[in-house]
């Protein structure tokens, strides 16, 4: 007998609004955009990509592109694909302040760096 395989492929866990927050929450966590853009494209797969694409008013195939770990999107084509979720952005300033991670860390490190050579 032949044993049957099928792609993993995380949309098909992404079920519950609940699911969603879990999955986005850890992709914006890791400050990886590369991450995110495929995070965002995962929950639109789930949500199926061509009721994302109708309330976006962006093409359907673009958002496949975008949305993917090689895609680079807009902060507004985020913000039109997370209102689309029924979701949306929010910071988080309740907690205490922390060090300076993910991307924070790397634009701090960069322009300390710079700064430095150019004195």
């Amino acid at each position: 007998m032949k044993l049957k395989t099928k792609k993993y492929d995380v949309a098909d866990y992404l079920d519950s609004d609940e699911m969603v927050a879990i999955h986005l929450d850890a992709a914006f966590e890791s400050a990886d955009l590369a991450r995110i853009a495929e995070a965002l494209g995962d929950v639109a797969r789930a949500r199926g990509m061509s009721k994302i694409a109708k309330a976006t008013g962006l093409a359907r195939e673009q958002l496949y592109k975008t949305l993917s770990a090689e895609g680079k999107p807009e902060l507004s084509t985020v913000l039109k694909v997370m209102a689309a979720f029924g979701g949306g952005l929010k910071s988080n300033f309740s907690s205490p302040i922390r060090p300076a991670t993910g991307i924070h860390r790397k634009v701090v490190t960069s322009t300390r760096a710079k700064a430095r050579r150019a004195a």
